[in-house]
């Protein structure tokens, strides 16, 4: 069984307005938002050893490795096309 804790945090009072708006938009509470939101922030990054898409530079953070591919605005609308097909 999973252990809960109880905090208290301090947010910013935008933010967190636009949390519970869209906790309330998508029908959950902000406790699930904010969970779900920590977890994916929590979540260990590919290393350099694994074999994705990513990399992970020195600071822990992940790219794109230079691909021989050149991305312009046609290339991104032909993809936009195909997702709304």
């Amino acid at each position: 069984m999973e252990t809960h804790m109880k905090t208290t945090i301090e947010l910013p009072e935008p933010l967190f307005r636009k949390a519970k708006e869209t906790a309330l938009r998508r029908r959950t509470t902000l406790k699930q938002l904010i969970t779900k939101a920590l977890e994916r922030e929590v979540a260990p990054y590919p290393t350099a050893d694994d074999e994705s898409v990513f990399q992970v530079d020195e600071d822990g953070l992940p790219y794109l490795p230079a691909r021989d591919v050149k991305v312009t605005n046609e290339t991104v609308a032909d993809i936009q096309d195909e997702e709304e097909s």
